[in-house]
């Protein structure tokens, strides 16, 4: 018992720790998104992405990237694009890079993870566009699209989220005294739907740094197997360990890091990363919105799409010699607590979010926004 006790203590030390790590990147992440919300109006986007040309899907893979970065919020983002008549593909595209060229997402896994992650994440968010644009092109469920229109009307019945932008020209937005008030609302929004999922992942990864071996991992992941076996085959149980995880967007990066230290190759971390669009309960969300025959089309077409991906991100960092080496010591260093720069800038944008948390609560939002 007291062993277990012991454990229990080290995973949630390690959860903290790894809160601390990334907590201002967090916030700084939170506010840029948030102010690009208030300046990006989504009925702009919604009229552009008619088509599945090479046109719209760019356009979308742009919106996507200055959007949300919660999965559930992309997913339902992507299904109103849908509904009101964005093409399918246009609609996917925006979806991944919702969730892989976001800001916060790269700033986090620098701080965590290294720049090689950071360029590996957002090179990569392009590169599962492309492959997934092919794969659909080349698999065009006509009939699957039209049914999903139908049924995703029936299960929304026209309720719509409103959109938090600021009207006017940019200089007009600047000078707005609404701005600031916006952007806290979008924050808030924001941070309301990732919450959860940073807890949970967090304290997923807090324990299975604790209580899991490194000898499992590395059996897991064919640890002295030939280099491209090993490679082939952790970018293939990436996904499947995300999808069980439950863990989307942010909240699956203190995982990642925590496989990484355990042996599991570059391409494995990468689609495992990736992988936070086929976690089960977005599976689910995409059969309510969609129908079941479609939310099993797209999770096929995901996961096709991540292991290839992550194979040819791998095959690219390590041609050009770009692939860090894995830190064994990570959990040493997300326990130990110093006066370093990260204190400092945790107290800095510590003191930002309580101003702009002050100014959601002096002007809270008219409207709900949820994220499951």
């Amino acid at each position: 018992m007291a062993e277990i006790v012991a454990h229990v203590g080290q995973a949630l030390l390690l959860a903290a720790g790894m809160f601390w790590q990334v907590g201002w990147s967090l916030v700084l992440g939170l506010l840029l998104s948030a102010a690009i919300q208030a300046f990006a109006s989504k009925e702009a986007m919604q009229r552009q992405l008619g088509r599945d040309g090479p046109r719209e899907i760019a356009l979308a893979t742009f919106y996507g990237s200055v959007s949300s970065s919660c999965s559930y919020a992309s997913a339902a983002l992507s299904k109103t694009l849908f509904k009101k008549g964005a093409g399918f593909i246009a609609s996917l595209a925006f979806l991944f890079s919702s969730t892989n060229l976001v800001i916060e997402l790269g700033i986090i896994l620098y701080v965590l993870m290294g720049w090689q992650f950071t360029a590996a994440e957002w090179i990569g968010g392009v590169v599962l566009v492309i492959i997934m644009s092919a794969l659909v092109q080349l698999t065009y469920p006509r009939r699957l699209v039209e049914a999903a229109r139908m049924h995703v009307e029936e299960a929304t019945g026209g309720r719509e989220h409103g959109d938090m932008t600021i009207p006017g020209t940019f200089l007009e937005k600047l000078r707005n005294p609404r701005t600031p008030i916006v952007i806290a609302q979008n924050a808030a929004m924001d941070a309301s739907m990732l919450w959860q999922d940073l807890l949970l992942g967090f304290l997923i990864a807090g324990f299975l740094a604790a209580f899991v071996p490194d000898g499992v991992w590395q059996g897991l992941f064919l640890h002295g197997a030939p280099p491209a076996t090993q490679t082939v085959v952790n970018a293939l149980v990436g996904p499947l360990i995300a999808v069980i995880s439950f863990v989307c967007s942010i909240g699956n990066v203190p995982m990642a890091a925590v496989l990484w230290g355990s042996g599991i190759s570059f391409g494995g971390v990468l689609s495992f990363l990736y992988a936070d669009l086929i976690v089960l309960p977005l599976l689910d969300v995409y059969r309510r919105y969609y129908g079941w025959k479609m939310a099993a089309y797209i999770g096929v077409v995901f996961y096709v799409t991540m292991v290839t991906a992550a194979l040819v991100m791998d095959a690219l960092f390590h041609a050009a010699h770009a692939v860090p080496t894995a830190n064994p010591n990570i959990r040493v260093e997300l326990t130990t607590f110093s006066l370093n720069y990260t204190f400092w800038l945790n107290v800095a944008f510590g003191l930002l979010a309580l101003y702009f948390w002050h100014l959601n609560r002096k002007h809270p939002m008219h409207h709900e926004h949820h994220c499951h």
